[in-house]
This record gives C-alpha cells, sequence and structure tokens, in this order.
C-alpha cells in the first residue's frame, strides 16, 4: 500500500482529488483522470527495460510521468484504488483477435466493489472506458468513449463489446500478480507479441484521442483528424514532451524480440 504522501502524489500525478469516501462517484472521477492522464504505451519493451507490475510501477507513471500496457497501468491503479480503501481484484483476461480469442491470461483488469455491487475498472486496454462499467447487467453502457456491454460469457465469465465489437473475455475468479508472469513473458519475447511488433504511445483526450506510432502522429479532437509524419528524433521526442508530458532521455532502435529480458512483479 502507498502511504499518504505517495497517494498525494500519484492524485496530483493525474489530477485527480481524493475521494472523502471510496464511493462510486469517488471511483468514476478517479477512473477518468487515470485513463486521461497516464498513456498506454510500449515503449520500455523496445529499450530492453524490466516490466514492473504492481507498486514498484507506481514510481514510473508517477515520477517517470510515463504509461505502460495494462500489466503495468491496472496494477498501479489497482494500488492507488487499494490505498484509498476500495476492495479491488485482479482478474485475467482473453483478448479478441481477428482469428478469435487470443491466450489466457493476456489482460488484466479489476474488479471493485462498492457498496456491494461489482464493478468493471480499467484504465489499461487503449479502447477501454473512460468510466467503471458495471458487472451486473447486459445491457448497454454509455460512456464517453462508446457504447460499451458487459455479458455473460459462455462457460462463466465476462464478454466486454464496445460499439458491437468484442474486446476481450474476463475470467470472472480473480488471481495474483504472479500469474501473469508467464505471459509477460510472451509479451516480451515472442516475435508474435503485438508489443513487439512496433512502437505505440496512445491516450484519450477530453473529446478525441492522440497517437503516436513510431513517427506517424494522428490527432483526433472535435471531429477533425490530423495526420503528420515527424522527420527526426528530436521531432519525436518533442512530440512525447507536447502530447503526453513525457520527457525521454532516448529512443527504441530496431525490433524487440529475442533479447535478454527483465520481468519484476511485485
Amino acid at each position: 500500500m502507498l502511504d499518504e504522501a505517495e497517494v498525494a502524489e500519484y492524485l496530483d500525478r493525474i489530477g485527480a482529488k481524493r475521494p472523502e469516501e471510496a464511493d462510486l462517484e469517488g471511483l468514476r472521477h478517479l477512473q477518468e483522470r487515470h485513463v486521461l492522464s497516464v498513456p498506454f504505451e510500449n515503449i520500455d519493451y523496445h529499450l530492453d527495460r524490466t516490466i514492473h507490475l504492481g507498486e514498484q510501477v507506481v514510481d514510473k507513471i508517477v515520477r517517470g510521468r510515463r504509461g505502460g500496457g495494462c500489466y503495468e497501468v491496472n496494477s498501479a491503479f489497482a494500488v492507488l484504488l487499494g490505498s484509498l480503501g476500495y476492495a479491488v481484484e485482479i482478474l485475467p483476461g482473453r483478448v479478441y483477435r481477428p482469428d478469435g480469442l487470443g491466450p489466457a491470461m493476456c489482460h488484466l483488469a479489476l474488479r471493485v466493489t462498492v457498496g456491494g455491487e461489482p464493478w468493471l475498472v480499467d484504465a489499461g486496454f487503449g479502447r477501454n472506458s473512460r468510466h467503471p462499467l458495471r458487472l451486473t447487467t447486459s445491457d448497454l453502457q454509455q460512456d464517453p468513449h462508446g457504447e460499451y456491454r458487459v455479458s455473460p460469457a459462455p462457460g462463466g465469465g465476462h464478454d466486454v463489446e464496445l460499439d458491437g465489437r468484442p474486446l476481450y473475455r474476463l475470467d470472472d475468479r480473480p488471481c495474483r500478480l504472479d500469474d501473469f508472469g508467464p505471459t509477460l513473458w510472451w509479451w516480451r519475447t515472442s516475435p508474435d507479441s503485438p508489443f513487439l511488433q512496433e512502437l505505440f504511445c496512445s491516450m484519450p483526450l477530453a473529446d478525441g484521442r492522440v497517437t503516436l506510432k513510431n513517427n506517424r502522429l494522428v490527432r483526433i479532437e472535435g471531429g477533425a483528424r490530423t495526420i503528420e509524419k515527424l522527420d527526426g528524433e528530436e521531432a519525436v521526442l518533442a512530440a512525447y514532451r507536447t502530447h503526453f508530458g513525457m520527457i525521454l532521455d532516448e529512443l527504441p532502435q530496431g525490433g524487440g524480440a529475442n533479447r535478454t529480458v527483465g520481468i519484476q512483479l511485485t
């Protein structure tokens, strides 16, 4: 758990107010601020840096002003929520791909129980909702990012859809961070890992999204879409500073697979 000073620092990082109590209104506020402040990115996967989960990734997000994938962002958010008095559980998931469901344990999301009701909290998927989603209804749930549906999956768990397209399937049995070790190794080493195919960084805006993929910057805001190809390393580093608040001292060079890997779960 985080101490009071660390909680205050984390809340300042995401521009959030401390909830007076661990209620739904506070949870909505915290998730929205986290989603709008912490990018979904894979830079460390291409820099041969250790990937942390849990409390150790808080330093990267808060003091390094960075983001990460679901394993990093959601596990750090779980630490913050738990430190604020929320009842948080880690749920594993399988991501829908063009050819069907991917392997088990390839997504990490949170189940937060407030007033006896369970909510899906996900701040690290890239197409996740801005607000918590009810886990007790199959009705459409309106969100600033679209229409979500959480429905019972065959054999148990939940299927999560956005605008009619399946995103992932959650197991409803909570697990430990240590359980993600084998799949984290796969994400970090396999030539088939989507995190090693190309460099990306993406974050929602209040009315759109900004994405930097390699040296291609795409900004969608107010219904308008602009695309810019950045010329040279300095232009790319400047884009990270301007659009994501990230000050990087280096950019990855080349691919990301078949390397010495550092993985830290706790």
